[in-house]
């Protein structure tokens, strides 16, 4: 088959990777110059399965008020008169009871880790090099009320198989002797051997660039407008993506199946269609800093729990990144919650980098309310979807793009994930996650 993937972040390169080892046509879609160039540009390296835990848990709603009117705070909500905020909004406290949430975790865990093992396979047939580390996450914890509740979900990853260990403060300084320095203020922590870092954009643009050999074929400079379809009931179809090329020209696009993988952007591409997506941006932030004294900066990717930022060392560059800001879509960085990231990051490691020429982004994360994507086809017989994997991408990057190669040619991939989860809603057309 012909098949168009729409988006060139890490999910819709892997997305066409997978299509194309499939021995399909395939042909990729991208608004910006090249891949990579968005969401899977700065984002902070991990490959965390033992980040399963949703946003959405039963501690949320408090931290969420908590937080509120704060700037620099690690998740800001700013209302705004937007419906698709409050239809998310509401959606996402309903999925903050403790069963919903541990049934979160489950599906989350195990797209995760059956990603990072695709991702372990793709590394071994590709050679690609992307500074990755093997060394696992280590998550450390400053406030004693916050260890105490992670000790729930990291036992329900640990029945689940994820090897998230509960350890003690020496052990934290143990593991990352770097941490030393804050030793007084560390209550316990996490650390998974299994996880590993690595940078997300130099992994997709290698990939593309292997799939592009290949055969793929990758349209930059190019906007989608509208999807075209015909038919209707069982029979409805896409017929043609109606797109503004890198000449500014109009044309149509035509394919026999078409994969949506254009991250917070693909709620509206598809309202007119009569589907809406419960996905909301949740601005995320990273700087990047240059390492000026090798020995004490971290070795091991780490989480520090109380200020929601996770720090990876990607070659001899320390790349911070997390908070959210959930603003609408614009990416403009707020000063406040850029200074708080450099702040944090010297009170840690005060020696280890040069603070005075930080690389600051922001990017827009295609948050689900329950943290779980979409992943799977639609009521359009040809329209499959592949998006909203919110702070997870690059996790669950690999997976997903195996996953949907695996759909699209008739077959429900190995593992114990939702995928049939994608269902209208009774008396309308609403595709929504169960």
């Amino acid at each position: 088959m012909k098949i168009l993937v729409l988006g060139a972040g890490i999910i819709g390169t892997s997305s066409a990777w997978f299509l194309n080892k499939s021995g399909h046509d395939v042909c990729v879609i991208e608004r910006q110059p090249g891949v990579a160039q968005e969401t899977s540009f700065a984002n902070g390296g991990q490959i965390a399965v033992s980040h399963a835990e949703p946003w959405a848990n039963p501690h949320a709603p408090f931290k969420l008020l908590k937080y509120l009117g704060k700037d620099d705070a690690p998740l800001l909500f700013r209302p705004r008169a937007e419906l698709q905020q409050w239809l998310w909004g509401l959606s996402f406290l309903r999925e903050c009871s403790r069963k919903r949430s541990d049934e979160n975790i489950r599906q989350i865990l195990a797209l995760s880790e059956y990603s990072r093992l695709t991702l372990i396979a793709l590394r071994s047939e590709t050679r690609l090099s992307y500074d990755n580390l093997s060394k696992g996450i280590l998550h450390f914890y400053t406030d004693q009320q916050e260890f105490d509740r992670s000790l729930h979900a990291a036992k329900l990853m640990r029945e689940l198989g994820c090897p998230r260990n509960t350890i003690t403060a020496d052990e934290v300084v143990k593991k990352e002797p770097a941490l030393s320095g804050i030793r007084h203020k560390i209550v316990g922590g996490d650390y998974t051997e299994t996880d590993e870092s690595g940078d997300a954009h130099k992994f997709t643009c290698g990939l593309a660039q292997q799939a592009s050999a290949a055969g793929v074929d990758f349209q930059f400079n190019t906007s989608v407008t509208r999807l075209l379809t015909a038919g209707s009931g069982a029979n409805a179809e896409i017929t043609g993506v109606e797109v503004i090329d890198e000449r500014g020209q109009h044309q149509v696009l035509r394919a026999d199946a078409y994969v949506i993988a254009i991250a917070s952007f693909a709620p509206q591409l598809l309202r007119p269609l009569g589907i809406k997506l419960l996905i909301y941006p949740g601005k995320g932030y990273s700087a990047t800093y240059p390492i000026i004294a090798p020995d004490l900066a971290p070795t091991i990717s780490l989480t520090d729990d109380g200020y929601k930022l996770v720090l990876s060392r990607l070659g001899q560059r320390l790349r911070v990144a997390g908070t959210c800001e959930i603003n609408g879509y614009s990416r403009e960085l707020n000063n406040a919650r850029c200074a708080a990231i450099t702040r944090r990051t010297r009170e840690l490691f005060p020696d280890a980098c040069d603070y005075e020429n930080p690389s600051y982004w922001a990017g827009l994360r295609p948050l689900t309310p329950s943290n779980r994507p979409y992943i799977g086809k639609t009521k359009f017989q040809n329209l499959y979807l592949n998006v909203g994997h919110g702070s997870l991408g690059w996790t669950m990057g690999a997976g997903s793009g195996r996953a949907i190669a695996e759909i699209i040619g008739g077959r429900m991939p190995t593992v114990a994930f939702n995928f049939n989860g994608l269902t209208p809603v009774k008396g309308g057309n609403q595709i929504q996650v169960e």
